[in-house]
């Protein structure tokens, strides 16, 4: 009997876990931090064990709009389509160690994502400068 209940406790931990980490997965509603109004909508997925996240729909600028801003193989190309969050990892109750791509100055930062406790409408996405400031922002289900 014990064996049994260590094993329904372990499996409720790992769907608890595995729950937290794959509700990021869907579309969310970015927000503009200067006038807070909706932006964009960002599609998070999975792929090759890694999340990304790719900008899906434009709320505020013309379907066209291309990167100027960015650096490398993203310079130019439109924003609409573009992956914006790369190469994060599972780790504990968030996704990190990524990177986030802000396409309207085309600097990109170090990356991490998490809910708060009892709220898996609301994403919270924070990207680090270098010099280890910060800005955090919270992104909405779209549904």
């Amino acid at each position: 009997m014990k064996q049994f209940s260590l094993s329904v406790l372990l499996l409720l931990l790992f769907t608890v876990i595995g729950y937290s980490q794959n509700a990021a997965l869907g579309t969310w509603k970015t927000i503009d931090d200067a006038t807070g109004d909706a932006k964009s909508h960002v599609e998070i997925y999975e792929q090759n064990g890694k999340v990304y996240g790719k900008i899906v729909k434009l709320l505020k600028s013309e379907p066209g709009v291309v990167c100027d801003e960015c650096k490398g193989k993203k310079k130019g190309k439109p924003v609409l389509g573009m992956v914006i969050i790369e190469d994060l990892q599972k780790g504990g109750d968030v996704l990190e160690k990524g990177t986030i791509l802000d396409p309207e100055n085309g600097k990109e930062y170090k990356c991490k994502i998490w809910f708060e406790e009892g709220k898996t409408d609301e994403l919270k996405l924070r990207g680090y400068h270098w010099t280890g400031l910060y800005r955090t922002q919270t992104w909405y289900r779209v549904k």
